[in-house]
């Protein structure tokens, strides 16, 4: 995943013929761009020579990579995404056509799991709110504000234990908080509860993160008995994919005060986010950021360079995640 930023101009004419060619069909930032082009020659998609090359750049943000794409660029054996999650890629596609595929693998996991932290930190505590307090000159005018409540000895139920929400548990574990998860499958090394389905672990937990892959099954996974398992006192944070929470009846549990509260940093129709939300005062909310630091982004980099030379000398991708 790239940060908002003009796409690739380069020009065939500009670009030494001598390396290998690398369609990039994502828009990245300057820094990508020369990243790349020190490696790569970079064909935009503009490019006649774009429907002859046979490694892609993507991006989730961007591009679907799907049979239409692909018709599109032919000769494509290689998709390499700036993203953790391949939500946005048809693997099926992909694997019935022997084209490879990676990601960034953990580049973004440590920086996500810290700010899903700093969101249920915010959620419990009230900070953003309690700085908007005081900027508005209310705490002159109406004293203290309300009380927060405690992070430490929370239960808290991870939805997704990959490598996030591994990062995500260890970090609030640090904080004395039980753990229960949900995943596919119990993990092996986690020594954390396994839960089977979604209910039961509402049920057993004060807060909720979401922190899997958007599919199928994921689709509106915090749904209406969901939220009303989790109860009054409950807290969902969401760094996965918007998608994964039904929004409107998020909204209606917090407007009748069905749970406590929420930090969310996803939304299923971005940037548009439900204007109900905004004067909430449980509600803490950010654009979509949890991955953007420097360092991740640096990270990400290399690893997209690292895949596609390891492409262009015949040997196996470093995040493969999917084979041809």
């Amino acid at each position: 995943m790239t940060n908002s930023s003009p796409s690739v101009t380069a020009s065939d004419e500009s670009q030494p013929l001598d390396r290998p060619p690398l369609l990039v069909l994502s828009s990245i930032s300057d820094a990508w761009s020369s990243a790349l082009s020190a490696k790569f020659n970079i064909i935009p998609s503009s490019s006649p020579l774009s429907t002859s090359t046979c490694a892609v750049l993507v991006s989730g943000t961007v591009n679907r990579v799907n049979s239409n794409l692909l018709d599109q660029y032919p000769s494509v054996r290689c998709v390499v995404t700036s993203d953790a999650g391949v939500n946005h890629i048809d693997l099926e596609e992909c694997r019935r056509r022997g084209v490879l595929v990676a990601n960034v693998g953990e580049a973004f996991s440590k920086d996500v799991a810290d700010y899903a932290v700093g969101l249920l930190i915010d959620a419990l505590r009230r900070i953003t709110m309690s700085d908007r307090y005081l900027r508005n000159g209310l705490w002159v005018t109406q004293g203290a504000y309300p009380l927060g409540s405690k992070v430490g000895g929370k239960r808290v139920g991870i939805v997704g234990l990959g490598s996030i929400g591994s990062a995500i548990a260890k970090r609030l574990e640090a904080f004395g908080c039980k753990i229960s998860y949900l995943s596919r499958k119990p993990k092996p090394t986690a020594n954390y509860r396994y839960i089977s389905n979604i209910i039961d672990l509402a049920t057993e937990s004060e807060i909720l993160v979401v922190s899997c892959s958007l599919t199928k099954e994921t689709h509106h996974i915090i749904n209406k008995q969901v939220l009303q398992a989790l109860g009054k006192e409950g807290i969902i944070v969401n760094i996965g994919r918007g998608a994964h929470v039904d929004e409107p009846e998020l909204i209606r549990s917090l407007v009748q005060g069905e749970i406590k509260g929420v930090g969310l940093d996803v939304y299923e129709n971005e940037p548009n986010v439900p204007k109900e939300m905004f004067e909430m005062e449980n509600v803490v909310l950010s654009p979509h950021r949890a991955v953007f630091t420097t360092e991740a982004l640096s990270d990400a980099l290399q690893i997209c360079i690292a895949n596609f030379e390891a492409f262009f000398a015949g040997k196996p991708l470093l995040t493969q995640v999917l084979a041809d």
